[in-house]
Order: C-alpha cells, then structure tokens, then sequence
C-alpha cells in the first residue's frame, strides 16, 4: 500500500456501511467505489493533470480500462 488516507468519522462510517451492505472489506468497497466513479469523470482531465505518468499502464482513467472493468 502506497499511502493510507485518513477519512473522518462521518466519512469512514459511510464506507463502512458500503462495506457492510456488500459484504466485503473496507478495502475492497473504497476500491469498487473508486472504479465505479471513473465511469463519471472526465479521464482526459484528469490525465493532463497528472504527474506521475509511470503509473499510466495500471490507471483505471487509461483511455477505455474504465470501461473494461
């Protein structure tokens, strides 16, 4: 793991109750959520923002890998 988040008491609550609800751990629901989110924003952005292109080939905002998963 590259780095740990730390989320509030409201938020952390949240992703426990996805968690919960789906019957996974909380690493696999914030995971499924980020996934899922791609779906809905802008990956052309979000790659001309970037600034870490050694991680291109495994990122979910790769032209079409959203769509794959």
């Amino acid at each position: 793991m590259a780095y740990t988040p730390e989320l509030s008491s409201r938020y952390s609550g949240i992703l426990r109750r996805i968690a919960w609800a789906y019957g996974v751990p909380m690493t696999q629901a914030i995971e499924g959520i980020l996934e899922y989110s791609t779906r809905f924003m802008d990956g052309k952005k979000i790659c001309e923002a970037c600034r870490d292109n050694s991680f291109c080939e495994w990122c979910l905002f790769k032209e079409g890998m959203a769509k794959r998963r």
